[in-house]
């Protein structure tokens, strides 16, 4: 029991070293030379739960349920059912943007099921089960369970960010 224990300890702190590192996109520069983080940053969109900066670590500053950065936060800004900023707030047009690691746009973080930039929206090029862009997609870059830049791989190390305010001209927003 006491090495089942331990070996658990052991593979827990491995991972959190491995995922403590503030992401690159957080530290560099569009192709305009400005600040390509020039919103607010809100973590990972992911589905790892120790990474530091992962929407899904519920201790962590992105992820918690009582932090004015999380988008768990029920009470909060970015989580609240009736925030016009939240992406629980299913008529909010006003939400978080997601982001590739190399600043492709990836929608909206919402539960819009109508706006057609909303990663809930089935029929919507963010939040189709077949669209290259979407993180729902489970055979895509960025919604399949093995991709390392994929929401849905608890061990990606590259997941799409969070961000809330970015000016729309920043980055590479589409791809198109």
């Amino acid at each position: 029991m006491k090495k089942n224990i331990k070996a658990f300890l052991i593979a827990t702190i491995f991972l959190q070293l491995i995922f403590i590192s503030k992401p690159i996109y957080a530290q560099s520069s569009d192709s305009t030379g400005g600040d390509q983080n020039s919103g607010e940053y809100l973590g990972r969109y992911s589905s790892n739960p120790v990474d530091a900066d992962s929407t899904s670590n519920p201790v962590g500053q992105y992820g918690s349920e009582v932090s004015p950065k999380s988008v768990n936060n029920p009470v909060g800004r970015y989580g609240s059912s009736v925030s016009p900023n939240s992406v629980n707030n299913p008529l909010a047009t006003d939400t978080p943007k997601l982001y590739s690691q190399d600043g492709k746009y990836l929608g909206k973080v919402s539960s819009n099921t109508l706006d057609p930039d909303s990663i809930s929206n089935p029929v919507g090029r963010y939040g189709s089960s077949v669209s290259p862009d979407s993180v729902n997609n489970p055979v895509g870059r960025y919604g399949s369970s093995v991709s390392p830049e994929s929401a849905n791989n608890p061990l990606a190390t590259r997941a799409p960010v969070v961000v809330y305010g970015r000016d729309e001209n920043a980055g590479q927003e589409s791809g198109e």
